[in-house]
């Protein structure tokens, strides 16, 4: 196992190195320029002049990739253009934010979705299962923006029992510790709530299906002639092998985790990966760009790498030599 894992990794590294420079360039060959973002159009052209080529931005595209090539293999990320800090700790204020949401959000999408997919599946054809059918196609036909914008205007301004967006109240650093903790919680349902219920439809159909056809596997009549009670055959035989397909969908779902939710983290305004990514883009922010770049791509790997490890331990036919 520690020699398929070290050999995914190793090459995951040219896959990495593959992604980075295709965003490199494309950011690069891109209309427009960062530094009209930063300076008045009535400044003298010199100074706009002087600060592009103190940034290195008037040197030829291969000198360019030459120097950031060189920062990358020394662990440099180098200096946002529009928020004057280190990338790095621009990823740290910012990463935690990320993870604390949509950590809840995947916990509610996996929880949510194979309970709905087992009740669906035991109750196939009958109207349990047709309710959870149709309301999870309804779920998952809706655009998350347009829900939460559906959820701000009903719960948040209308009815005016939630926060509309952010994650804290303006004064909430003056609050105790634990109404700062339910200022938190509050500003989460809604975003959670989208990410997690949407994504719980799709989890719930897969699961379903994945259990429908072991059940009617051999071995499970095996285990019912033998007199297991039901709760036994399907929690302990069934369940099990049904099982991969979701494991599969949870690897795939772990660049989510850091990569964020590129369009709920915008309309909640939550401070982001995936709203970071957005401002790095309209800012043309090519540091922060290729910064969130390398953080998505590290978790699809690692999503990957996980998911072939569970496999493993849900299912004892596949080994890795």
């Amino acid at each position: 196992m520690l020699r398929f894992i070290l050999r995914r990794i190793v090459s995951a590294v040219p896959l990495l190195f593959g992604l980075l420079t295709f965003t490199f360039f494309i950011i690069r060959l891109a209309p427009g320029d960062p530094v009209a973002l930063y300076v008045s159009a009535d400044i003298d052209p010199h100074y706009a002049d002087n600060l592009r080529q103190s940034l290195g931005l008037n040197d030829p595209l291969p000198v360019q990739y030459v120097k950031w090539l060189k920062g990358m293999l020394s662990g440099e990320l180098g200096v946002s253009l529009s928020m004057h800090d280190e990338v790095v700790h621009i990823l740290a204020r910012t990463i935690p934010n990320t993870l604390l949401l949509t950590s809840l959000a995947l916990v509610l999408n996996f929880l949510l979705g194979i309970a709905l997919g087992i009740a669906s599946a035991l109750r196939r054809g009958r109207p349990l299962d047709h309710f959870i059918n149709v309301n999870a196609l309804f779920l998952y036909s809706i655009p998350e923006f347009w829900l939460g914008l559906m959820l701000i205007l009903g719960i948040s301004l209308n009815l005016n029992l939630l926060p509309a967006s952010g994650m804290h109240a303006p004064l909430a650093f003056m609050l105790p510790f634990w109404e700062r903790l339910l200022d938190l919680l509050e500003h989460m349902i809604l975003p959670v709530f989208v990410l997690g219920v949407a994504s719980a439809a799709a989890t719930g159909r897969y699961m379903r299906s994945s259990l429908l056809e072991v059940i009617h596997q051999d071995y499970i009549r095996t285990a019912r002639a033998k007199g297991l009670s039901e709760v036994l055959v399907i929690g302990k035989h069934a369940l099990r092998n049904a099982l991969i397909p979701i494991i599969t969908l949870l690897g795939l779902s772990l660049p989510f985790l850091l990569g964020g939710a590129v369009i709920v983290e915008s309309v909640f305004a939550w401070p982001g990966m995936g709203k970071l990514t957005i401002d790095a883009i309209f800012a043309r922010d090519y540091p922060l760009i290729i910064a969130c770049t390398l953080v998505s791509g590290v978790m699809v790997i690692v999503g990957n790498l996980l998911a072939d490890i569970l496999y493993a331990f849900v299912d004892p036919r596949i080994r890795y030599d």
